[in-house]
């Protein structure tokens, strides 16, 4: 239903998705009613995208720039652990190396 707007910059959800629930929901209407469908369907599709702009959504770009910091301080934690590994391997092997005594 979400979808990446043409320039990255905003949210955007899918309006034809909107549209198309909007049109199912007016077509539940009953019979006696259905003069009013139109009027209906756009009332639905106003409440539906009032309800979707509440939600607590980030942009496109602010989830892509959100996943290469992870995507870096990953790879950050990983070099760490392997010098952390290191560091513990030296320290029990007794090879002073990494040191300098004084």
């Amino acid at each position: 239903m979400l979808a990446a707007s043409p320039d990255g910059a905003e949210p955007v959800i899918d309006l034809n998705h909107i549209d198309d629930l909007a049109r199912r929901l007016s077509g539940l209407v009953p019979p006696g009613l259905r003069e009013s469908r139109e009027e209906l369907q756009e009332n639905f599709k106003a409440v539906l995208q009032s309800g979707l702009a509440k939600l607590d959504l980030v942009t496109r770009e602010e989830f892509d720039v959100q996943r290469a910091v992870l995507l870096r301080t990953r790879e950050k934690l990983e070099q760490l652990q392997g010098r952390v590994l290191d560091l513990e391997t030296r320290l029990a092997t007794g090879d002073g190396s990494s040191r300098t005594d004084g």
